[in-house]
């Protein structure tokens, strides 16, 4: 079920990405469009599975701060891939190393823990978010906040994931089996 849905996603927002305005750049690295197909179909999958650890944490969320620091792991800035950034952040998700081992989550069991795998990343930023109050609507600015110290960053987190939610709603409406009704004569 979940692959269908990321399959279809995928699909759809090909044409949604059109409708979309492009947001502010990343981060870390010049963002792509706010649509829905800038989000690689893995990262849908992981950004979509990862908030699901976190009662009231949004998929979106996840995916807004994913954009912002790496364009969802396309970035080839110093850090995302290898080493470490300017400011010693690692990672697709821009973790320092000891904000990274303690909200360290290891998402696949055959492979080594590490900030540079992209589903680890993401679900220890769903941990470190939902630790600090993000699965709570009053506690999401916050939240954001302590993983980026910057109201800028906040806002623009909070306005790329309502274009996300947007998005997947014009997704999900445009999926939706359609009746076909039997005309009288």
């Amino acid at each position: 079920m979940r692959r269908g849905w990321v399959a279809a996603l995928t699909v759809v927002t090909v044409a949604v990405a059109a409708l979309i305005p492009a947001g502010r750049a990343g981060a870390a690295a010049g963002a792509a469009p706010s649509g829905l197909a800038a989000i690689p179909a893995a990262y849908l999958t992981w950004y979509a599975d990862a908030a699901r650890t976190c009662r009231g944490l949004a998929w979106e969320v996840l995916a807004a701060i994913g954009t912002m620091e790496s364009d969802n792991g396309r970035s080839l800035a110093r850090g995302v891939h290898h080493g470490k950034n300017r400011k010693g952040a690692e990672g697709p998700m821009q973790f320092e190393p000891a904000t990274f081992a303690e909200y360290a989550v290891r998402a696949d069991r055959s492979r080594k823990l590490s900030p540079y795998d992209p589903e680890d990343a993401i679900f220890s930023a769903a941990r470190m978010l939902c630790s600090d109050g993000g699965g709570r609507a009053r506690g999401l600015k916050g939240a954001i906040f302590a993983y980026n110290h910057a109201r800028w960053y906040v806002r623009d987190v909070l306005t790329l994931a309502a274009r996300y939610t947007a998005a997947a709603a014009v997704t999900a409406r445009h999926d939706r089996p359609r009746r076909h009704h039997a005309r009288r004569r």
